[in-house]
């Protein structure tokens, strides 16, 4: 076999080899696979999930399709995954969020944008199962979710706000 000194090998080709292939706990696949890929188009082979048909609900859905993918990034820490990595996770369950919350626009992202999919693909490539869930990792996430969900609050407050501004137009029209 063509197997190099442990010398010659970069830092990088050493910790890729001292990965151990990591099996992924079958709730994680399925979850990721009901909120992202559970319907599929029979023409066109397009598929889509509880995210995108859960969303079609103005900020309700898109709340609650969030807060199912924290399970994932908190697996992310049981996993090993690297704090770098978790912040990846957690900016695509933002994006997902923010984006998803647009009318119209966000429901379009949502049927595109497969933010549980991925992320449970960056916990099976990045996974080292060392350090699995060190109380600084889980203290990281934790500070990570308290600023998705501020996220996620922040924009129902402005969203009401809005509405609220609209329904005072609209009721300003009627009364004389």
């Amino acid at each position: 076999m063509n197997q190099q000194p442990v010398e010659s090998l970069s830092r990088y080709e050493m910790a890729k080899a001292e990965r151990k292939e990591i099996e992924l706990e079958e709730s994680l696949e399925s979850l990721s696979h009901y909120l992202d890929n559970w319907v599929k188009i029979p023409v066109v082979g397009w598929r889509f999930g509880l995210d995108a048909l859960i969303g079609l609900i103005p900020n309700v859905g898109d709340m609650v399709t969030s807060l199912a993918s924290f399970y994932i990034l908190i697996a992310g820490v049981r996993y090993g995954v690297p704090k770098i990595t978790l912040l990846r996770m957690a900016f695509n369950i933002g994006l997902d969020y923010v984006v998803g919350s647009i009318p119209f626009i966000g429901d379009a992202f949502d049927f595109v944008w497969k933010s549980n999919k991925q992320n449970v693909d960056l916990i099976r490539e990045r996974a080292t199962g060392k350090n699995v869930g060190t109380t600084s990792d889980y203290l990281f996430v934790g500070l990570i979710i308290f600023g998705l969900i501020a996220l996620l609050i922040g924009s129902i407050l402005v969203s009401l706000y809005i509405l609220s501004l609209f329904f005072r137009e609209v009721w300003s029209l009627f009364n004389f």
